[in-house]
Parts: structure tokens; C-alpha cells; sequence
């Protein structure tokens, strides 16, 4: 009887490919949201907005007991910062970043590609 094989462990390549999707993902859910609600720059200052949201969340994010609160806020001030938009704005661009996510991320799980996620957009 022939040994079971291993599962193939992921490869340094396919963890950076799953991170740049990722990534995009994140950027075109904040460019929809921020076109909708705000005067929406160019699509790379979402991806880089992204970017910088999701660096905040990765080292906010563990804190004991503050940490998804104390990202949440940090998220919507950097996009408050690069969009000069106010809190309540800033707020309803997190909300429709969000569903847009939800939106982009469901099309790609039906067109099977199910491994990536909204970089960049909390709740995702």
C-alpha cells in the first residue's frame, strides 16, 4: 500500500501572489468607497491607503483588549488623513469600503478563487 502523500507546503511565491491580490482587492474596495462618499483619488493612492491601513491593523490589532477597537480607529484616521475628509465621512467610506469588499470578494469566491482577502479593509 502506497504512502499517503504530504500536502505541499506553500511556497514563498504563492504567499506573496495570495498578499498582492490581497492587496488589490483591498485597493479597489477603498477606490469604490471613497468614489461613492468622497472626491476619490486615483487607484494606486487606494492601494497605498490600503497599505497602510492593513500595516496599522497588523500591529494594533494584537493588543490585548483594545487592540481591534484601537486598529478600527487608526484605519478610519489614515483614511480620514489621505482622503481630508471628516470623521462622520470617513466613517460612511468605511462602510461602503466594506461592502464593496464583501462584494468583490464574493465574485471571486464563485469564480473560485477563494483564497484572498480585502487587505487593507477591517472586517474582511
Amino acid at each position: 500500500m502506497p504512502t499517503p502523500a504530504l500536502p505541499a507546503a506553500i511556497g514563498l511565491e504563492d504567499r506573496l501572489l495570495t498578499f498582492v491580490v490581497s492587496l488589490l482587492v483591498g485597493g479597489v474596495a477603498l477606490h469604490a468607497g471613497t468614489h461613492v462618499l468622497a472626491d476619490g483619488r486615483d487607484y494606486a493612492h487606494a492601494v497605498l491607503t490600503a497599505l497602510l491601513g492593513a500595516l496599522a491593523w497588523a500591529l494594533l490589532e494584537p493588543i490585548p483588549l483594545i487592540g481591534g477597537a484601537l486598529a478600527l480607529v487608526t484605519w478610519v484616521a489614515i483614511v480620514k488623513r489621505r482622503y481630508r475628509l471628516g470623521w462622520l465621512r470617513t466613517a460612511g467610506v468605511g462602510v461602503a469600503t466594506w461592502a464593496a469588499a464583501v462584494v468583490v470578494l464574493a465574485t471571486l469566491e464563485i469564480v473560485g478563487i477563494g483564497s484572498v482577502s480585502a487587505l487593507g479593509v477591517p472586517g474582511t
